[in-house]
């Protein structure tokens, strides 16, 4: 008996002999055939027996199949999708694993609440309530069961831009901030009344309710598939430049010093400058302390969680660690009085009073609240569909923004940042158990708690202990920098669109460089669009009716007196020019020869000139200029529009010119709706086929006539 690895279907599809070529052994049990014996048909033929009607694109129709579709219970359960999950939830199966993900979050959520409220410009107390209030609203409002929501770096980085730009009062010690820390060699503080202090709780609240208005008025014209236009290339160099500005920032608490706040290009180097320069001045004691907490947590990440994951289902707290241990010898040693290590300062103890926030800066942070929107949606999409897709559910786009915006305005009334979900939370509270947003209302209850009973506890917190904390938790986002080895092989285009926006954000801003990173990643994938896939096709000896590239396979065969070409893509106003040029250089007819002069010589599609006796396969195709018809295989278009159609017509006239004719083959409806609009245009006439195949016989038939 065979053993299954010497069996014929276990071996691959290409086998490699000793002369490099390919040879198909495969012997399928059960051999299919099929024969086909009916006449050719042309799209109009085919139309009248199918019953085809064109779709009703008015707008009466658009509105009458919307009414027909329309449900209130299903409109109120998919804005509210807890209605939806919550009474299929199972507490003997589920609220296990719900409640110990949510512990397991909630110890996480406390020192990066806390770190991340530090690194926005705001209090640590303020990052922990971006553990609750955000986090309710999204338990209610959103579709994806397992992300993490609160606090980012990347978000909490963006939003410290806008406080050092528009704040006038430092929150921390409650005193005008001197005019000698913020420089800014071009522009000044914008305060939206003379002479009035404006505090960054003022000025994030204001943000994120600006935000919450962007998503909402995303979700409501639909563009949620918005974070799509954001492609790897540039999340990735944008994530990876901005974890650069987040460690900058960090210089100063990690050396306890005081440096100048810059705004506008080359901050980042010119905090580097200054940081240089304040080495002198370092607070040894902070310093070394700040370094036993980089080393502390390096080892926990790098050595006892990986071994702890193996035996325990709950991961090693080492932030909780770092940040209560730090807290402890803070206390113990009075390193505030003796040393002049810098603390956290004073956390309250109770859940703040909700209060609108200042309306009138709203215009002021709202060109800034656009990039923060696109990249936080960008962020908890890109989350939301890794788990949806490894755990089977939905996640709708659309809602998503509405979940945000809504939480967003929410928070915003509780002194709460702009919202949105840990990359490293979310892959804790998905690999701890959790299987719903009941998770995040028991890390939510737990941070109460906390902040209740627990949070003046805190306030004896070094902040270099929440730098080295940050420090760590941004390893994968520098780790990823490698991904441009990969991008670099996928094409130059998306080598530039990471080399361009990474340089940008370090550079420039994080905002204008993202803007400047969407403008060429949109370029790029203008360009990948103007220059769609083409071909000529010839068909395989050993099986009539396929078709494939003749570049490609070199055993094809051309039809006699007719070429086949294959377009990908769209042709409409943009891409005319090039599917015009693609194709005379297909066919040989971009030069025309002369009685007297030397034939020409067609050009390859990658390039290469032809040889004089050189054949495409077993076809002689050498001479492609001489042909009859001209097929155009369109079952790989997707769009045209009445330009593209009055190419055509130009193509078929040159055609007759010629002595050859033009037909068109396997159009999808959408294209031959197209094409019917354009001839009641006077354009064309075009004679169309429903199938490639059909062309081809009828060509031929055409021709041996």
């Amino acid at each position: 008996m065979a053993n299954d690895s010497d069996s014929q279907e276990s071996r691959p599809l290409n086998n490699n002999n000793g002369n490099g070529s390919a040879q198909i052994k495969i012997q399928p049990k059960v051999q299919p055939k099929y024969s086909v014996h009916r006449d050719v048909l042309n799209h109009e033929l085919v139309i009248k027996q199918t019953g085809y009607a064109a779709r009703d694109k008015s707008i009466p129709s658009s509105l009458r199949s919307c009414w027909q579709s329309w449900s209130f219970f299903s409109l109120f359960t998919g804005i509210i999708p807890i209605l939806q999950w919550l009474p299929q939830y199972s507490l003997r199966r589920d609220l296990i694993g719900d409640i110990i993900s949510g512990f397991t979050v909630a110890i996480m959520n406390i020192p990066h609440g806390m770190a991340y409220g530090m690194l926005a410009g705001v209090s640590a107390g303020n990052g922990l309530y971006m553990a609750v209030f955000p986090v309710l609203v999204y338990m209610v409002l959103g579709t994806s069961k397992h992300i993490s929501i609160g606090t980012f770096a990347v978000a909490s980085m963006m939003t410290l831009k806008v406080v050092q730009t528009y704040a006038t009062v430092d929150g921390t010690t409650a005193t005008t901030t001197p005019a000698t820390l913020l420089v800014n060699a071009t522009s000044t503080f914008a305060t939206p009344v003379a002479g009035d202090a404006i505090t960054p709780v003022e000025v994030v609240t204001a943000l994120a309710l600006t935000v919450g208005i962007v998503h909402l008025l995303m979700a409501l014209f639909r563009l949620g598939t918005l974070a799509s236009l954001l492609s790897d290339p540039l999340v990735n160099g944008f994530t990876t430049a901005a974890a650069c500005h987040v460690v900058t920032a960090q210089l100063k608490d990690v050396l306890g010093i005081t440096v100048p706040r810059y705004k506008g290009a080359f901050k980042i180097i010119y905090t580097i400058i200054d940081v240089v320069k304040s080495v002198p001045q370092t607070n040894l004691i902070n310093f070394g302390f700040c370094l036993c907490i980089l080393l502390f947590m390096t080892i926990c990440n790098e050595c006892l969680k990986p071994c702890m994951r193996k035996r325990c289902r709950f991961p090693l707290p080492a932030e909780l660690i770092a940040v209560i241990g730090g807290t402890l010898i803070s206390r113990i040693f009075n390193m505030k009085e003796n040393y002049k290590v810098e603390m956290v300062g004073v956390i309250p103890n109770w859940l703040p009073v909700p209060e609108l926030p200042r309306l009138e800066l709203v215009p002021v942070v709202a060109v800034d609240s656009i990039a923060i929107a696109i990249v936080t949606y960008s962020i908890v999409m890109s989350m939301a569909l890794t788990f949806a897709k490894k755990h089977n559910y939905e996640v709708r786009a659309n809602q998503e923004l509405f979940a945000m915006g809504i939480g967003n305005m929410v928070s915003s009334c509780f002194s709460c940042i702009p919202m949105a979900c840990s990359l490293s939370r979310s892959v804790i509270q998905e690999q701890t158990g959790g299987v719903s947003q009941i998770a995040s209302l028991v890390s939510a209850s737990l941070i109460v708690a906390t902040i209740m009973w627990i949070g003046p506890f805190f306030s004896d917190l070094p902040r270099c202990v929440l730098a080295g904390v940050i420090i760590v938790a941004l390893k994968p986002m520098f780790i990823q920098a490698k991904e441009l080895k990969k991008f670099s092989k996928q094409g130059k285009l998306e080598m530039l669109t990471w080399l361009t926006t990474f340089l940008c954000v370090v550079l420039i801003d994080i905002d204008i460089g993202l803007l400047i990173g969407i403008g060429v990643s949109l370029l790029t994938l203008y360009i990948k669009g103007l220059k769609p896939y083409a071909t000529l096709l010839g068909y395989m000896p050993e099986a009539p009716g396929i078709y494939v590239d003749i570049n490609q396979h070199r055993n094809a065969m051309g039809v006699p007196e007719t070429r086949i070409f294959r377009y990908c893509g769209s042709l409409n106003f943009a891409t005319s020019m090039f599917f015009r040029r693609a194709l005379n250089e297909h066919l040989g007819l971009d030069k025309k020869p002369t009685k007297n002069s030397a034939k020409y010589t067609p050009v390859l599609q990658n390039g290469n000139m032809r040889g004089a006796g050189e054949k495409r396969g077993n076809g002689d195709l050498s001479d492609s200029s001489d042909f009859r018809f001209l097929i155009l295989d369109f079952s790989m278009l997707g769009h045209i529009d009445v330009a593209g159609c009055r190419t055509l017509s130009e193509v078929s006239k040159e055609m007759k010119a010629r002595g050859a004719r033009l037909l068109l083959a396997s159009p999808v409806d959408r294209v031959y709706d197209t094409l019917v609009h354009s001839m009641a245009l006077s354009e064309g006439p075009f004679e169309i086929f429903p199938t490639l195949h059909d062309t081809v016989e009828y060509a031929n038939a055409s021709r041996t006539a």
